[in-house]
């Protein structure tokens, strides 16, 4: 299962250091991440993103993924219309695994002009330690989980295939 996790900062600076520690905690396994950005909104409320020159992610699946709900989170912000069949087809099944409206809204709201926060899909794999090594940066931390099947699923209709049936 991966997790989705915002975590909001009162100052770009903070995010950047905090990103700084999750690129830190990935080389020494104790996440492994399939996206990571900061996400910061200038004084007239624009979005700016950096994300690391590579990808992290060990599949362009978990890329693929990690591209839509970063789109849906960041880039679509209050999607309450029908964008299309595909869009609104990926809102559904994001909604159903617990990005839904009520999570973009609450990761919006962290979002304020000044502000930046730090996004990352991935696996933590020792929980303590990464809460250890994070707390020196403070924030507001926002959680959303995605199954494997479910993300193995959005990667298959965002490549156009049908997925598979068991």
């Amino acid at each position: 299962m991966s997790e989705l996790m915002v975590i909001g900062y009162e100052d770009p600076e903070t995010a950047r250091r905090a990103y700084a520690t999750v690129q830190e905690l990935h080389r020494d396994h104790v996440v492994s991440v399939s996206g990571l950005a900061v996400v910061s909104v200038d004084a007239q409320g624009e979005t700016h993103v950096d994300t690391p020159s590579r990808l992290i992610g060990p599949s362009a699946a978990a890329g693929a993924v990690w591209g839509i709900v970063f789109g849906v989170l960041f880039l679509l912000p209050g999607v309450g219309f029908v964008a299309g069949a595909a869009v609104g087809g990926l809102l559904g099944k994001l909604g159903k695994s617990g990005v839904d409206e009520e999570f973009r809204r609450r990761v919006q709201d962290l979002l304020k002009p000044g502000s930046a926060a730090v996004a990352i899909m991935g696996l933590i794999v020792s929980e303590e330690r990464f809460t250890e090594a994070m707390r020196q940066h403070g924030g507001t931390v926002l959680k959303a989980s995605l199954e494997a099947a479910e993300e193995s699923e959005l990667a298959e209709q965002l490549a156009g295939s049908q997925p598979r049936r068991a």
